[in-house]
């Protein structure tokens, strides 16, 4: 059971297709995504990333593309050797069918270490929120899901 967790979970007027497409741009995520600075390299199955957030600046989160099942489900994993802290983002897509599609973010951290840890780790809940409202906003502005461009 993870020791903390944050999450986020928003209703998206575009089809899992479009939105999994934004997730996986880690070149854009700064042009629609406030709650992300940059991301280095590649989102695609186990590539290694590393994440830069205004939330901890000078920081650099390295994690790996852990699970990437296209355009259901895709996991980050990070976190110290021999699993003595670990940190999990999961992020779920579910096709309503009708155009719409349940987004869900969660990240939780586990491991010997993790009550020590997280307490270093600033409340994210406003950071998970402005993360779901900037990926709705940018899947819903994105065509063609009302035929609109």
């Amino acid at each position: 059971m993870p020791t903390k967790s944050f999450q986020v979970s928003k209703s998206i007027q575009a089809s899992p297709q479009q939105v999994w497409a934004i997730l996986t741009d880690a070149a854009a995520y700064p042009g629609w995504n406030p709650a992300v600075t940059r991301i280095e390299g590649r989102i695609a199955p186990s590539e290694s990333i590393k994440v830069f957030v205004p939330v901890n600046p000078g920081r650099t989160f390295p994690v790996k593309v852990s699970v990437f099942d296209a355009p259901q489900r895709m996991v980050w994993t990070g976190g110290m050797p021999l699993g003595l802290f670990t940190g999990e983002r999961v992020f779920t897509l579910n096709d309503r069918g009708d155009g719409t599609t349940d987004f869900h973010m969660q990240e939780g951290y586990r491991g010997p270490l993790a009550g020590m840890m997280t307490r270093q780790i600033p409340d994210l809940s406003g950071s998970f929120e402005q993360f779901g409202e900037a990926l709705k906003k940018k899947a819903e502005s994105t065509g063609p899901q009302t035929g609109a461009a």
